[in-house]
Order: structure tokens, then sequence, then C-alpha cells
């Protein structure tokens, strides 16, 4: 069973950083695209940075700069850093795979998710 777990969200203050982790079981990375997205209440979910099977990383605008996603294979966990925070970073952050287009980026369609992570940037 392919599941994903993700950790490490929290609360705060803009300007700082955070680091997400997503734990994945049941698959191998290399087939995958997998990426990190993120959603508010009463907004679409939306892409924030996805890496594909051969490491190829794709980074929303608003984030490119700030953000970095990295993965430790031997631990089948992938990680978002997260640094200068804003209040529009607000979310909960999910990690997702998306087995049909392993190589596929930077629009990527998950089958699979987790429950996500509450980021909360304040003032």
């Amino acid at each position: 069973e392919v599941q994903f777990e993700e950790s490490g969200g929290g609360l705060v203050q803009a300007g700082g950083s955070l680091r997400l982790s997503c734990v994945g079981s049941g698959f191998t990375f290399a087939d995958y695209a997998i990426g990190w997205f993120r959603q508010v209440p009463g907004m679409e979910r939306e892409g924030v940075v996805c890496i594909n099977g051969i490491g190829d990383t794709y980074y929303q605008d608003s984030v490119a700069g700030r953000f970095s996603i990295s993965s430790d294979i031997a631990k089948n966990t992938m990680y978002l850093q997260m640094n200068s925070l804003k209040i529009e970073d607000t979310g909960v952050y999910y990690c997702g795979g998306d087995r049909k287009a392993p190589l596929g980026g930077p629009h990527i369609s998950p089958d699979y998710w987790g429950r996500g992570t509450q980021v909360t940037v304040s003032p």
C-alpha cells in the first residue's frame, strides 16, 4: 500500500524557517513524481514544488529562491526546506505522488496523498 506521511509543520514568525518531511512507503521514489502542495480554506490545493523520478525540480514562482526540495532515497523521505517565510505561505501542506507521469513536471496530478501538516506564519 502506497502511503505518505508529512511532519514538521508548526507556527513560525514571518521571516523564519521550517523544514517539512514526507516519508513514503510502499513504492520506489524513482517511479513517481512527488510534490508538495498547500491549501488554505476556501481555496484549491496548489502545487508548491515537485521533483520527478530523475531529480528534475519545478518551483512555483512565489517560493522560488526561498523553498528547497530534497530527498533521501535510502530513507524514502522527501524534505521541504522553507526559508524567509511569509504570511501568505500559511496553509496545510501535503505531499503527493503521481505514478502516471514519473518524469512529469511542473504540473503533476498525484494518485496518492498524505494527510497534511499545518504551517502557520504569523506577523
